[in-house]
């Protein structure tokens, strides 16, 4: 046999799903869809099944619970993605609570084989598969008549030319020990977890044969319109040459404030990213505005992300403009529990829908408290994804961050990650006559010659102002400035 057999993909009309599992779902596959209670499986599963049936794809729920179809449809039907139309036409819900409650595997097994001979059905879920064989009685009870049952349906299945779903309450650790999981050719976990008073769901496709699926823990969140996951954005490998290309000296943008440009040496290059750090009210966001501004004057379009609680200025109503006018687009981040693929996601579509070449993160230290703590702790990685992904799609990324400025020593950023900017701005207050001053300096511009001095930096009714000369300072790095 030399013809390669290429595998029918069904898409699952979950966003973002596809792309988690290689291209889609295997069709004639035998899946199982496994997690803890209350993690979302029977939501999941019957937004593929909604998703995929219709008048060519007939659909069977077997629901093995104790409770009637009725109930579990009372409260599927409040998704968006259930469909009255569908029910007792492309899909029917078949009860097997009769069978389960006599314990009998033989039972279970022959009212399964009668109904889908009855529909000749495209697609088959028993939820929850876990039930029955839990409420198995007796000699039922032996782990080679499980054996048994789970071969036997799987024989059948093969001959259904179906595509098979098991809903259950497994456990990660209970793969090694059931014999569904053996011959299954998809597992697909689904998992909350919970950390004080913030909940994450998450996915992960365990197994899926016959195509590469995105590895890792990918975010998914459950709303009115079902279920919607966050695949794990990776940066792609660098293609042939690109390295080449990117060794040309690339054009400079203006930051919208010609004192600072020259400083930078004739501007941020296009496609780097840049770290604006300084303390509380040093002017941060306003030098990320006209950031923006500048952009949008010379005809791009941009991009800003925000975490913090207002991004307009007092008094400064550009933004406000640019954002009515369609020339930014503004993404309000403020929900907590959010997760860095999440953001990413929401990004990455806004720019495209833009054509944004402009993008601000104001601020990551706002960025990090919207998190859920368990991201917290990959912050670091979860950041040098992010920068590199959006980097890599061409676009200019200034980012601020709040660091107290302690007066003695000098810090680039919270997260030990001043590594992964090109470029690093620093605002700083120094005393001078008793008067607290701001200063600016730019402390790294990745593969170029910049200004190391440090000037006056105010906010002016007429802008920013950024002094010519440098602010003369005795002796070491930070101090009292001396009269200038």
């Amino acid at each position: 046999m030399t013809d390669k057999l290429n595998l029918e993909r069904l898409s699952t009309s979950v966003p973002g799903l596809d792309l988690v599992l290689g291209g889609g779902l295997p069709k004639l596959s035998f899946n199982i869809i496994g997690g803890a209670p209350g993690s979302g499986k029977t939501t999941f599963a019957q937004q593929i099944m909604f998703g995929l049936a219709g008048p060519g794809c007939k659909a069977l729920f077997f629901t093995a619970m104790g409770e009637p179809p009725v109930k579990m449809l009372r409260y599927q039907q409040q998704f968006a993605f259930f469909d009255f139309d569908k029910v007792d036409t492309d899909v029917k819900f078949i009860s097997l609570a009769a069978e389960v409650s006599e314990g009998n595997y033989d039972g279970v097994l022959a009212q399964i084989i009668r109904q889908v001979e009855l529909h000749a059905p495209s697609l088959v879920f028993i939820d929850s598969f876990r039930s029955f064989t839990q409420g198995a009685k007796g000699e039922q009870q032996e782990v080679h008549m499980l054996q048994s049952f789970v071969q036997q349906l799987v024989t059948h299945m093969t001959g259904w030319n179906a595509t098979t779903f098991l809903v259950g309450e497994y456990l990660v650790n209970e793969t090694d020990k059931n014999p569904i999981f053996t011959v299954a050719d998809g597992i697909v976990w689904l998992s909350q977890h919970v950390h004080r008073n913030a909940m994450v769901r998450k996915l992960q496709v365990i197994k899926m044969r016959g195509q590469k699926q995105r590895p890792g823990l990918h975010t998914f969140r459950i709303s009115g319109a079902g279920v919607e996951v966050f695949p794990r954005v990776i940066a792609a490998p660098d293609p042939a040459g690109a390295g080449a290309a990117r060794r040309a000296p690339p054009a400079r943008l203006s930051l919208g404030v010609a004192a600072l440009d020259e400083m930078l040496g004739g501007g941020l290059p296009q496609g780097y990213s840049m770290l604006l750090v300084g303390p509380s009210g040093s002017g941060k966001t306003t030098l990320a505005t006209a950031f923006l501004a500048e952009g949008v004057r010379q005809g791009e379009r941009a991009v800003l992300a925000t975490f913090e609680k207002s991004a307009r200025q007092p008094g400064d109503d550009r933004l406000d403009q640019m954002v009515r006018e369609g020339k930014v687009g503004l993404l309000n981040m403020r929900e907590l529990d959010l997760s860095v693929d999440e953001t990413l996601h929401e990004l990455l579509l806004l720019i495209k829908a833009k054509g944004a070449r402009r993008v601000v993160l104001d601020s990551l230290s706002g960025f990090e408290l919207a998190l859920a703590p368990e991201f917290r702790e990959d912050f670091r990685e979860s950041l040098y994804r992010m920068v590199t992904v959006l980097c890599d799609r061409g676009v200019t990324l200034l980012m601020t961050t709040e660091l107290e400025d302690d007066y003695t020593g000098l810090r680039l950023s919270p997260y030990g990650s001043a590594f992964l900017a090109d470029a690093i701005v620093l605002q700083r207050y120094i005393e001078t006559q008793g008067e607290l001053k701001t200063v600016i300096t730019v402390v790294k511009l990745r593969g170029s010659a910049h200004s190391r001095q440090m000037r006056q930096f105010d906010i002016t009714d007429d802008g920013i102002v950024i002094g010519a000369a440098p602010v003369p300072f005795e002796g070491a790095l930070l101090g009292r400035a001396r009269d200038y």
